[in-house]
């Protein structure tokens, strides 16, 4: 590239899309920065999303199993737990986080730049940092990987301490005895979880009639079953009319006449992305009614040499598909070609209590595209493991093509599901026939494992195509 330029590549965002993007460059030659509007690096994903909450998660899990055994109870009920203190466990994770990353942009010489990226030209930004000063760099490409935040209703105060969003709610000074959250999302859905296992009281309010409809019907089932099991009150259809702050409480009031009163109110209903204030409209690219940059299959805005990834392009918005997309945009600007087979068929993670995880087709769909499907069942409470680690809510479920046993979608509710997932997505990675259920009948699995649940539903379905 031409040295009339500062850099080769300007990365602006530092969470897993521009880690992505700017490690690729780097390893393939090219000089790199990477602009971050904050004072660590890691992006929303390590200080405001992934990270902190799943760290709260694993935390609360961790009580909850203290809890539940017999042995500790009497410890557990003097144990005084809350909130800001289970959320200082997370902190530790960040700064292991941020330090490990700092020390990939230092090995790999990328400059980081501190402050607000904004377009001057196609090949200029300005960094304007938290004190107000202003410096240009130029560069023959970019790659935009800035990221999501809440969206915020304009009639909602977000001032107010009684209404958070998903940023703000890890701030909490004090468990909140009640909270109503409004969107039963990704989000929604996990810190219904996280906060009902804390003890706090919580009402999820959907505005469609099933949680995650994007999952297969069975798994969103035992979703709705088991967070009601927990105690959480889950109020589908419903939409907002009003929100009326009191002094000690928030009421919100619904369409349907309901009203809700709790301490809290969570707003965890869409995102937007982060392509404000970047210059990006006076350049042609086009931004959606939600902030998001629009590009094409090789994540190329409508300016050649400016990309965007990650959560400003929209969904999946999800930490592992966005340094995916990142490292195949800088793998089609520097080698000018990239396997787009390896951006599709990417698995889902949901870390609700139990925990989630699909890849592929669900039944609906299937039943819908018409293709001859079977069901493979292992359900966790016949698994040994599961009955020694005392984890036996849950299930493994294979759906797999009729005649050929092609696997066609891998569905996992319970304990680890985001783990064993993986096994069936790398055989479902498998070309030239090696994509069957065959593989896990044939092959012997150690014992006792929650892997085991393959073999126990691959032999279940088999027996289903055989029986029929």
């Amino acid at each position: 590239m031409s040295l009339d330029f500062d850099y080769d590549v300007i990365v602006i965002g530092s969470g897993p899309g521009g880690e992505g993007a700017a490690m690729k460059c780097a390893k393939s030659g090219r000089r790199v920065a990477i602009v971050e509007k904050y004072d660590q690096v890691g992006g929303g994903c390590t200080h405001w999303g992934t990270i902190p909450s799943k760290a709260l998660r694993q935390t609360i899990q961790s009580l909850n199993e203290f809890r539940r055994n017999p042995l500790f109870q009497q410890l557990y009920n003097d144990l005084q737990v809350d909130f800001q203190s289970l959320l200082q466990s997370a902190e530790s994770v960040i700064r292991s986080q941020v330090l490990m990353r700092r020390d990939f942009y230092r090995r790999n010489a990328v400059e980081v730049l501190h402050g607000h990226g904004s377009f001057i030209n196609a090949h200029t930004i300005q960094v304007e940092d938290q004190d107000g000063r202003q410096r240009n760099f130029s560069a023959a490409a970019f790659i935009i990987a800035t990221g999501s935040r809440p969206y915020r209703p304009p009639e909602l105060d977000f001032n107010n301490p009684r209404i958070r969003d998903s940023d703000t709610i890890l701030s909490l000074s004090e468990t909140p005895r009640t909270i109503t959250i409004y969107g039963a999302g990704v989000i929604g859905c996990e810190y219904a979880s996280i906060l009902r296992g804390l003890g706090v009281k919580v009402n999820l309010v959907n505005t469609r009639d099933k949680l995650l409809a994007f999952l297969d019907d069975e798994i969103i089932d035992a979703l709705a079953y088991h967070l009601r099991e927990q105690g959480v009150l889950i109020r589908n259809q419903e939409t907002l009319d009003r929100v009326e702050v009191e002094a000690e409480d928030v009421i919100l009031h619904l369409k349907s006449g309901k009203k809700l009163k709790t301490d809290l109110l969570l707003w965890a209903n869409g995102r937007t992305g982060n392509s404000n204030d970047m210059g990006l409209e006076n350049l042609g690219i086009q931004i959606d009614h939600r902030g998001y940059i629009q590009v094409d299959q090789t994540f190329q805005t409508a300016v050649e040499h400016i990309y965007a990834v990650g959560d400003v392009i929209g969904p999946p918005s999800l930490a592992s598909a966005s340094f995916d997309q990142g490292r195949f945009a800088a793998t089609h600007l520097t080698e000018g070609n990239q396997d787009l087979r390896l951006a599709r068929d990417i698995p889902t993670g949901i870390y609700t209590s139990p925990e989630i995880s699909s890849l592929g087709k669900t039944e609906r769909e299937l039943t819908d595209e018409q293709t001859p499907y079977e069901v493979g069942h292992a359900f966790f409470r016949h698994l040994a493991r599961a009955q020694i680690t005392g984890q036996t809510v849950g299930m493994l479920k294979i759906l797999f093509h009729r005649e050929t046993l092609e696997i066609l979608g891998i569905h996992c509710f319970g304990y680890q599901a985001a783990e064993i997932v993986h096994i069936g997505q790398t055989i479902m990675r498998q070309y030239n026939g090696g994509n069957t259920l065959k593989y896990f009948i044939n092959t012997t699995f150690n014992y006792p494992t929650m892997a085991e649940a393959y073999r126990v539903a691959a032999l279940n379905g088999l027996n289903r195509v055989h029986n029929a």
